[in-house]
């Protein structure tokens, strides 16, 4: 009551009304509920209520009575511990109130006890009468409960608890961006802005550097904070009662009132639609070089074992297994690469993202990027029907299903992309073994991720097993038995699905034997209108050859060609006319309307053909063309015209009239003679005019190479 007038009331009842005071009045800025009991007018069962309902709880005693004093350790802690469990005792605050009748402390008296229950978090004495340390009382149940003591120090030893130096550490070395063992200025600087708002002046860092030195030997190193030192500098603010200042730190790194991580930290809301995959984005790629670098201490491109599990001591557990060195690029000692690690990290992304996210979490992507979560370190990729109907794709990662026989090759075609022949993959344990590869691949300049699958063998595939961008069929070329189980998954699966398949004849090195299938594997591919198969063998001395991954690739970035590549040889057998009449037909509709976004979408290849025949400039060349031609009869007509009026009038030369016998036969017994003349003399002005289709000619030729460029510059620009 005197809290809330800020006056001694002459006449107090036995409990007061509950009432809320708001955040906005608080320094904590959180809404505080207060409850009073008073045992002469409530029941046991209304306080067991209560206490269930709390989140703290002020004890209150009298310090001139002594039978108060002593009903806290009577009475009042072994009630509510009843009450609560014993892992999530209710912090406690003892009170003494009526400080203003005594000129004495009962702070000796109330220290044992405070001693003997950790659940205490403080003691304040105070007067209701004169206002002394009511406000500071509230500030100090408000404290129990955001900024508890019990999770983070231990009285008794006065030291902090293991699961407190645990987080610390970790927050240590996230912090510790160059990783040599101590905060520097700059990465301290960063720690105070990102957890505080606020940087440190030059001097504020000397001075708690010096604190440090003060009490501990070797608490500060090149002029850097310890991991010692900065665990001191932490204990020292929990035993001056700044807890505060440790849970902040320790709620901006991810932590809850329990010292785990939060669940809202390491999984992020993260909405991936249907048929969409997951990928790191060019910041995350950047984070995770700089993560690389950060514990590639000796500088050789590669992380060896203790590097790496340097680099995971911030982990809870050791993520990645054995497995991982046969699934990525190592270097000749089995140590995981530069390359290797950003495609393990892509595969992660690519698999389940929601573990990609959990990784991020732990080495701190959201704090040292200063982003919202892990989440703006993903890039969602659209529908792939999208893809196929704009004929271009904005992903990076690609996955390819190997499918075959037991011991047909597979392992070697998954252990091929990584640049292991068949020597080093001899090596692999058994129980090391990988179902997966993942590594780069460049297609027509472009860096892309091929991530391989190895299928089990099976009868039937399931749909998890079936969707991919890209199958790879697997037969051992030295087993008679291998490629019918091939042909057999394509017709169940694939054969009448939009996703390209390529076989590959493994062991080519071995001497080939006849298939025992109905038909030969290239006949097979011929009939289904695939690629022939690709001969493929790890026994070489080098490094196995990338051809077909790069094929597969490409057979995966753009599968609508692979599609229409099949399309125009199932039209190969027709007639010559029907063909060209069905490939015209294809292009109109089914290519068209496929691709395009709207029936005039002037993006596609058909509707810029289109665009340019419709063009007014084309269409002025054609007029001016027919105008010219146009021209040139009329002239050679009226040419025809004035050579018959000189014939009437016996003025035609010798050599116009030096035709053959038979023609002048003709003419002489002809009843039309003058149309025949006419006739003649046409055919001998078109031989005199040759010219003229030789310019015709040139003409419709420039015409046609210039109309090629435009039509390539504007497919360019698209």
């Amino acid at each position: 009551m005197s809290l809330v007038s800020e006056e001694f009331p002459e006449e107090v009842p036995p409990r007061a009304e509950e009432i809320t005071i708001p955040a906005d009045v608080t320094p904590e800025r959180v809404p505080t509920h207060i409850v009073d009991y008073s045992e002469a007018e409530q029941s046991d069962e209304q306080l067991h209520q209560e206490i269930s309902q709390a989140n703290v709880i002020c004890i209150v005693y009298a310090v001139n009575n002594k039978h108060s004093i002593d009903k806290v350790t009577s009475r009042w802690i072994p009630l509510i511990n009843e009450r609560t469990d014993k892992d999530s005792r209710l912090p406690l605050i003892l009170v003494g109130n009526k400080s203003d009748l005594v000129e004495y402390s009962s702070m000796e008296t109330i220290l044992p006890i405070m001693n003997q229950y950790t659940e205490i978090e403080t003691c304040v004495e105070c007067s209701a009468k004169n206002l002394k340390n009511i406000s500071e009382l509230f500030y100090y149940a408000q404290k129990a409960v955001l900024h508890p003591t019990g999770p983070l120090y231990c009285p008794e030893e006065k030291e902090m608890k293991p699961a407190c130096i645990k987080a610390l550490t970790r927050i240590f070395k996230i912090s510790d961006q160059d990783n040599d063992g101590t905060l520097n200025d700059a990465e301290l600087n960063f720690f105070q802005r990102i957890c505080f708002n606020t940087p440190l002046a030059p001097q504020a860092l000397e001075d708690v550097k010096n604190v440090v030195r003060k009490h501990i030997s070797d608490g500060v190193a090149d002029s850097g904070l310890t991991l010692k030192g900065f665990l001191f500098l932490h204990t020292l603010f929990i035993q001056r009662g700044r807890h505060e200042t440790t849970w902040t730190v320790l709620r901006r790194f991810g932590y809850d009132d329990d010292l785990d991580l939060t669940p809202e930290y390491l999984f992020p809301l993260l909405k991936i639609p249907p048929d969409c995959t997951t990928e790191l984005n060019h910041h995350a790629y950047l984070f995770l070089q700089s993560t690389f670098d950060k514990h590639d201490l000796d500088r050789d491109c590669a992380l060896s074992p203790d590097e790496l599990k340097d680099l995971f001591k911030v982990f809870p557990y050791i993520p990645w297994g054995p497995d991982v060195n046969n699934t990525v690029c190592t270097n000749e000692r089995g140590w995981i690469t530069y390359q290797g690690f950003l495609s393990q990290w892509t595969l992660t992304t690519y698999l389940d993202v929601q573990r990609c996210l959990e990784y991020l979490g732990y080495l701190g992507y959201s704090i040292l990027t200063e982003q919202e979560s892990q989440a703006s370190a993903i890039t969602v990729t659209r529908d792939k029907k999208i893809d196929l109907q704009k004929k271009q794709t904005q992903r990076n990662v690609f996955r390819c299903n190997v499918i075959g026989m037991k011991n047909c090759g597979k392992s070697g075609v998954l252990q091929a992309l990584l640049g292991r022949n068949l020597m080093r993959q001899k090596k692999i344990r058994d129980d090391h073994k990988s179902y997966y590869a993942i590594n780069t691949v460049y297609v027509y300049g472009q860096e892309k991720y091929l991530l391989l699958h190895d299928i089990s063998e099976s009868e039937f595939l399931t749909e998890a097993e079936i969707i991919c961008d890209v199958v790879c069929l697997v037969y051992d070329v030295s087993n008679p038995k291998s490629f019918e189980y091939c042909a057999r998954i394509f017709k169940q699966h694939f054969m009448d699905s939009r996703i390209p398949c390529l076989i590959i004849a493994a062991k080519s090195d071995l001497h080939e034997v006849k298939q025992d299938y109905s038909i030969s594997p290239a006949d097979f591919c011929r009939k289904h209108k695939m690629p022939p198969p690709q001969a493929f063998t790890c026994n070489t001395a080098e490094a196995p050859s990338k051809d077909i991954f790069v094929k597969l690739t490409t057979m995966a970035m753009y599968p609508e060609d692979h599609y229409r590549d099949r399309l125009s040889r199932d039209m190969g057998n027709t007639d010559r006319i029907e063909n060209l009449r069905k490939i015209w037909v294809f292009l109109k509709t089914a290519f068209h309307a496929r691709l395009r976004c709207m029936c005039t979408c002037n993006r596609c290849t058909f509707c810029i053909c289109q665009n340019f025949l419709n063009s007014d400039l084309l269409q002025s060349v054609k007029n001016k063309i027919f105008t010219a031609v146009l021209n040139r009869l009329r002239a050679r007509v009226a040419e025809w015209g004035a050579m018959m009026l000189a014939k009437d009038e016996g003025r035609i030369t010798h050599q116009v009239h030096a035709v053959s016998s038979v023609e002048d036969s003709v003419f002489m017994e002809s009843s039309h003679g003058p149309l025949c003349l006419e006739a003649r003399h046409v055919t001998q002005a078109d031989l005199k005019s040759s010219t003229f289709w030789l310019r015709a000619s040139f003409g419709a030729t420039v015409f046609a190479v210039l109309g090629f460029a435009m039509y390539k510059a504007l497919l360019k620009q698209r």
